[in-house]
C-alpha cells in the first residue's frame, strides 16, 4: 500500500467518517472500497459505449442468433 495525501471537504469528510463507523471499517477502508466501485463502475460503461457503438455500425442481421433459439433452456419442465 502506498500512503497518500488528500484534500476533502468537511461535509464530505463528515459524511465519510460518520458512513465508515457505522460500516465498521476505517477511513481509508471505505474510501479505496469507494474508488474500486467507481472504477468498475466507469469500466462498465465504457464496455456498454463499446458494444453499443459495435452494434451501431454492425447491427445484428435478423436470423444472425436464429440457431441458438433451440439451445435455450429456461428451467420450464
Amino acid at each position: 500500500m502506498k500512503t497518500i495525501q488528500m484534500t476533502i471537504d468537511e461535509r464530505l469528510l463528515r459524511l465519510v467518517d460518520k458512513t465508515s463507523r457505522a460500516q465498521k471499517t476505517t477511513r481509508s477502508a471505505f474510501i479505496r472500497q469507494a474508488l474500486e466501485a467507481e472504477l468498475r463502475r466507469q469500466r462498465v460503461r465504457a464496455d456498454e459505449a463499446r458494444h453499443s457503438d459495435g452494434y451501431a455500425r454492425q447491427p445484428v442481421v435478423p436470423g444472425e442468433f436464429d440457431v441458438w433459439l433451440g439451445e435455450q433452456d429456461w428451467g420450464s419442465s
